[in-house]
Parts: structure tokens; C-alpha cells; sequence
């Protein structure tokens, strides 16, 4: 199996993985949508000791959304996501935007639709462009 990397905005947190990732969901829930800033989070799973801390890791802070099963992590200077064990140590979850390259499965779902921001189905139908519109 190949290893993938993955860093946080600044490149001080920086890590390592096997690129055998178990579950790719994209989850439209409230939470996920505060946590990102987004409509939703895109978040791959994978076995708790699937990492390789190479920079950083004493900059990862934690929350844990109270009364959830929700958490987050991201870097301590730039703020943005990065890998953190699920609650119940079961599961290592990586927010996808983080990794360096191409992750071993596509997104299998979409889930807590019943959620989904209410301007989410005109961003996917608005127009595209390949860098800020003229």
C-alpha cells in the first residue's frame, strides 16, 4: 500500500497515512457545516494508528462539540482542519481538503441531507469558472 501526505494551510502540522481509507462520507449536517464554514465536511476513515506525525502535532487543538459525537481538530497557527481520533477512539478521521494528493476511494454518500445548507443545490448547478470571474 502507498503512503499519502498532508498538511494543514501553513504546512506546520504535517503528517502521513497508508492510503487504505475505509469510509468517505460527505456530511451535510449543521455541525459539519459550522466546522467548515461550507455546505458540508468531506471527511475519509481509516484505522486510529493510520498516521504518522512528521511536524506539528503539539500545534493540533481539539473540540468536541458538547452533547455530540461531534469533534473537530485543526492547527493551532493557520486554523485549518486536520486528522483527529473519533470520540470513541475507533476511528482516525481525515478532512480530505488536507491530504496532498488523491485518497484510495471516492466519496460513498452524501449523508444528513435532511440538513443540507438551503443554497447548496444552486451552487452545484451555478456556473464554473477556473479562477475568479472576469
Amino acid at each position: 500500500m502507498s503512503s499519502i501526505s498532508g498538511s494543514c494551510l501553513c504546512g506546520k502540522v504535517y503528517f502521513e497515512s497508508e492510503n487504505d481509507f475505509n469510509d468517505f462520507h460527505l456530511c451535510h449536517c449543521v455541525q459539519c457545516q459550522k466546522v467548515t464554514g461550507s455546505a458540508h465536511a468531506a471527511n475519509i476513515f481509516t484505522q486510529p494508528n493510520n498516521i504518522k506525525w512528521l511536524s506539528g502535532e503539539s500545534l493540533v487543538k481539539r473540540f468536541d462539540v458538547p452533547g455530540r459525537a461531534i469533534s473537530t481538530a485543526f492547527c493551532g497557527e493557520c486554523g485549518a482542519p486536520v486528522p483527529y481520533l473519533s470520540r470513541n477512539q475507533k476511528d482516525l478521521i481525515i478532512p480530505v481538503g488536507c491530504l496532498n494528493g488523491v485518497p484510495n476511494i471516492a466519496p460513498q454518500d452524501n449523508i444528513f441531507c435532511s440538513e443540507k445548507a438551503a443554497w447548496y443545490d444552486q451552487g452545484i448547478i451555478a456556473k464554473s469558472f477556473d479562477k475568479f470571474p472576469d
